[in-house]
């Protein structure tokens, strides 16, 4: 009986063992820092969205860049998959606008940005996602040791073609 009875206390201890490794790797590898709770993770790495998203074809959004060569607010038109109107919405955009609305990226352009971050193992390559699926704000650092290469879009006001 002995024996039964520190096989059972055996199989307990190596349960309460297993339940406690299980709670430890879930809550290392499950990661519960903001960016997490965002939908986001660094280092070359995106958590998808639940709801997959395809770009259409024609929609209008607000950009909000923060990268040098895109800086500013920008209001742009996609249509029929190209960008045939953007207006700038202060004076930095407005010098970018000036130089062609070819400079103005599609949301499909900034997701490609992304995974060419992600390719290239950047340390930070990091997207938000509405509810429909459209990512919200993208987070680019190649290098965190180099100065300028950052670079975030925040994506606000989207309307798809027809709402």
């Amino acid at each position: 009986m002995t024996l039964v009875h520190s096989r059972a206390r055996s199989v307990l201890s190596a349960a309460a063992l297993i339940a406690g490794m299980v709670c430890v790797t879930a809550a290392c590898g499950g990661e519960t820092s903001p960016e997490s709770a965002e939908g986001t993770s660094s280092k070359g790495s995106t958590t998808q969205s639940d709801t997959t998203w395809n770009e259409p074809a024609s929609y209008v959004y607000t950009l909000t860049s923060n990268e040098q060569a895109l800086a500013g607010s920008f209001r742009v038109t996609v249509r029929d998959g190209k960008v045939p109107k953007a207006v700038g919405l202060d004076d930095s955009s407005r010098e970018v606008v000036e130089r062609g609305p070819g400079q103005i990226p599609k949301i499909g352009d900034l997701l490609d940005r992304l995974e060419k971050a992600r390719h290239e193992q950047a340390d930070t390559a990091e997207v938000e996602y509405a509810a429909d699926g459209h990512p919200l704000r993208i987070t680019l650092d190649g290098d965190k040791n180099s100065i300028d290469d950052e670079a975030e879009y925040v994506i606000s006001s989207y309307e798809p073609a027809g709402s």
